[in-house]
Formats: structure tokens, C-alpha cells, sequence
């Protein structure tokens, strides 16, 4: 059971960046990603497959200053999609979590889509750059994300060595979670999951 139009697009313009960027919750998972950092891009690529939400960015930077803008607008530009596409959320499932092995790294997160914007970040990543990616930016991303798009976000590293495989990990688990907390529940019947009647 699905909702026609549960679509959200966003065009963002400053100084330092330009994104266009659209979701789809009802999709299958398809990707299309330019940023101008080769990693980040992957990484995005990641979390529309895994999450079934199909994404479309493009994005263009001051990648002569560092990445830091473009990650973290188009993490703007992500929660602030999700919201438009999400609408009054109703009938949604709202809770979502995940337990993600890669390699010897393992990541959990839960998340809820509250309207409440909180990240609990307790992933601690090797400072060594991944291509242009810095693996720093990763929380960054993520408070971006939980802020413009009112989500409370946990998410524990509980092991892991390797930078790549940290980053993937954490991008893949929230995917996973976005997956369950976005899904239309058929027994809810359009109700918004709240005694409060709104989130």
C-alpha cells in the first residue's frame, strides 16, 4: 500500500553551493549522483539503494575550498525533501533501525521521524581522507540531515578499524532504518502514528 506524489524536490542556491535534489519514497532504490566527491557520491548512491527511496542529486560547490559545503547542504537539501515527501506522515510506520556488518565494522541506528531534530553521533572514524572525502563530514552530514529534516537520529559505531568501512557502514544502516520509518503501514489505516494526532 503506497500514496501517489510521495515526492519532494528542492533547489538550494548560496554562495558556496548549488543543489537540485528530489526523492522518491514509494521507488526502488535508483541514484543519480553528482557532487564532485567521488566517495560522498557512493555513499549517496548507498543510501537511495538500501533505503528504496530513489534520489536524484546534483550538486555543484566550492570544491577548491574543501568539501565541507557541498556535503553538508546537500544534507540540508535531503531532510528538507524528505519533509515535502513525507507530508502529515500519516499511515507511516515512523520508527526505523538497523544493524549493519561491514567487514569488521558494525553499525547500529535507530531513528524516528518526530519532527524532532536530535543526533546522537557516537561513531568514531579514522581521520585518514577517503579520496576527497573527508571521513569527518560524515556526522556533519547527518546533523544537517536531522535538522531540516526533524529526525532524531542514534548512531553507534560498536566495532571498526577501517575508515571505509566505518563511513559505509553508517550510510547503509540509516538507509536501512529510513526504509522501515517510511513505509506505509497497511493496519494503521492513514492515521498519523502519534496520540498526539500530529508529528
Amino acid at each position: 500500500m503506497s500514496r501517489p506524489g510521495r515526492t519532494g524536490e528542492v533547489e538550494r542556491t548560496t554562495k558556496e553551493t548549488a543543489i537540485r535534489l528530489s526523492v522518491d519514497l514509494d521507488g526502488t532504490g535508483m541514484a543519480k549522483v553528482a557532487t564532485g566527491v567521488g566517495f560522498f557520491d557512493h555513499m549517496l548512491e548507498q543510501l537511495g539503494r538500501h533505503s528504496l527511496i530513489d534520489l536524484a542529486v546534483d550538486a555543484e560547490g566550492d570544491l577548491h575550498v574543501d568539501s565541507h559545503h557541498t556535503v553538508e547542504d546537500v544534507g540540508i537539501a535531503l531532510g528538507t525533501a524528505l519533509t515535502q515527501a513525507l507530508g502529515d506522515k500519516r499511515g507511516i510506520r515512523r520508527y526505523g533501525w538497523a544493524a549493519v556488518p561491514m567487514e569488521e565494522a558494525l553499525v547500529l541506528v535507530a531513528l524516528d521521524l518526530s519532527g524532532r531534530p536530535f543526533l546522537a553521533f557516537d561513531a568514531p572514524v579514522p581521520a585518514e581522507q577517503i579520496g576527497n572525502y573527508d571521513p569527518d563530514l560524515t556526522e556533519e552530514f547527518f546533523m544537517a540531515l536531522t535538522r531540516s529534516g526533524g529526525i532524531t537520529l542514534h548512531v553507534r559505531l560498536l566495532s571498526g578499524r577501517n575508515s571505509h568501512h566505518i563511513v559505509e557502514g553508517v550510510f547503509k544502516a540509516v538507509a536501512k532504518a529510513l526504509r522501515i520509518a517510511v513505509e506505509v503501514d497497511p493496519r494503521v489505516g492513514g492515521e498519523v502514528p502519534s496520540t498526539k494526532g500530529v508529528l
